[in-house]
């Protein structure tokens, strides 16, 4: 499909407030962040929203767990506090790998249906549940020839709005990681939630995580360029590398507007692209300093891709894919400024964290009924990485991609650590 998308009015109508944040919790974390001050104008009390999930596997350490573990036993799975919402019914798709997570559900009286609708509806005839959580991630799928993982992304959220047109009613609905690993089922799963009005958020945790180099970028900053490392499988971690690079990115002044077009390079090919000056060397030069274990020489790493890619405003996006990095980084230079970098990073303990901060934005959205910020970034970040797939099994082919030319305007969400975005909020306190 040829032309732009631009953001609906309906899907992100509203910055990211002080009264949201306050209201939801994270008041005290802006405070430190941005000199916002609290005021008893915000102190109402906030009661628990209830939500459905939709999941693949709830097994130990998978995304339903570090997702769904956190409502109902607190934000590191000790019975301590947690978000305020309740799980109010689970589908699982693949039951017979999730003993785990349908223990876990007995122990805490949550019931487990047989279908979506059944789930959504909480077996009823009406929907009563104010968000649902699509953990698409994990489980026995198949690949195809690209190295996409076939998750059922798609069909959850169809039959999810299936559900919503069924009984008359829409709430808000994220998507775990990518909106669907392939594109043309992203775009339909977009395009439906625009139709129908559906307040809907998706992504990576990363960008809202725990970072090695924190730096402040403010939206409108003026980015000269940026290079991208990421590591692991193309697909599967590809999508945290571009949705991390996107994070930066899309805070360049006069953002965002999309990506024109898109190569995969392997090989010498990698090293010419570096040689010629498609990749600033010192933007490499501080991830190197965000990421030690990226310290080796790159060009021994036989196995090294990158993702070339072109904004409508010229922008050149560069991304790596590094084996030998074992980490996710960033690297940008800012007019008149050395470059800086940091490392997006994945803590185990307790109950990786970076979850919790992914998690408290998608309370926000269901307490707000407005997504914390826009799916514009998700969709375009998946763009990108398939239409990357897709040259690589053409060769290196250029694709010329007017499907992604996707406008949205960026939010200054803020990122870990934040611990007072993970404590009970005020209002609900004593």
């Amino acid at each position: 499909m040829k032309g732009s998308i631009n953001m609906t009015r309906h899907q992100y109508q509203a910055e990211w407030t002080r009264r949201d944040c306050l209201r939801l919790g994270v008041g005290a974390a802006l405070t430190g962040l941005s000199g916002w001050p609290a005021s008893a104008e915000d102190s109402a009390p906030t009661k628990p929203k209830s939500v459905a999930a939709v999941v693949t596997v709830y097994g130990r350490n998978s995304h339903a767990d570090v997702l769904l573990t956190k409502i109902l036993e607190g934000w590191q799975h000790d019975g301590g506090p947690g978000p305020l919402l309740k799980l109010a019914s689970i589908y699982i798709d693949q039951p017979d790998s999730s003993e785990f997570g349908r223990k876990l559900c007995e122990k805490h009286g949550v019931p487990r249906f047989d279908s979506i609708e059944q789930a959504v509806t909480v077996g009823g005839k009406s929907i009563p549940v104010e968000g649902v959580l699509s953990i698409g991630e994990h489980g026995n799928y198949p690949l195809n020839d690209l190295g996409q993982q076939l998750y059922p992304r798609k069909r959850f959220f169809q039959e999810i709005t299936d559900t919503f047109r069924k009984f008359g009613r829409v709430v808000p609905v994220f998507n775990d990681k990518h909106i669907s690993t392939v594109w043309e089922d992203a775009k339909w799963m977009y395009d439906r939630a625009v139709e129908m009005k559906v307040p809907f958020m998706a992504g990576s945790s990363l960008p809202v995580g725990y970072r090695s180099h924190p730096f402040d970028l403010p939206v409108g900053s003026d980015i000269e360029a940026a290079v991208g490392i990421g590591y692991s499988g193309l697909d599967v971690y590809g999508f945290h590398a571009m949705e991390t690079y996107q994070a930066i990115v899309e805070r360049r002044r006069n953002a965002e507007h999309g990506v024109k077009w898109v190569r995969c390079l392997e090989g010498k090919a990698v090293w010419q692209a570096v040689d010629d000056g498609w990749v600033a060397a010192d933007e490499m030069d501080a991830v190197y300093e965000a990421i030690p274990k990226s310290k080796k020489n790159i060009r021994e790493d036989d196995k090294a891709v990158l993702f070339q890619f072109e904004y409508t405003d010229g922008f050149r996006g560069a991304q790596f894919m590094l084996p030998s990095a074992g980490l996710t980084g960033v690297g940008v230079k800012l007019k008149g400024q050395k470059p800086v970098a940091t490392g997006f990073e994945e803590r185990v303990e307790p109950r990786f964290p970076h979850f919790a901060f992914l998690l408290k934005a998608i309370e926000t959205m269901i307490h707000t009924g407005k997504p914390t910020y826009p799916v514009e970034r998700t969709l375009l970040t998946g763009g990108i990485l398939d239409r990357a797939l897709h040259s690589r099994a053409r060769g290196g082919q250029r694709l010329e991609t007017p499907e992604l030319e996707i406008k949205y305007q960026a939010v200054a969400y803020p990122h870990a650590p934040h611990p007072d975005l993970l404590a009970v909020p005020p209002a609900a306190r004593g």
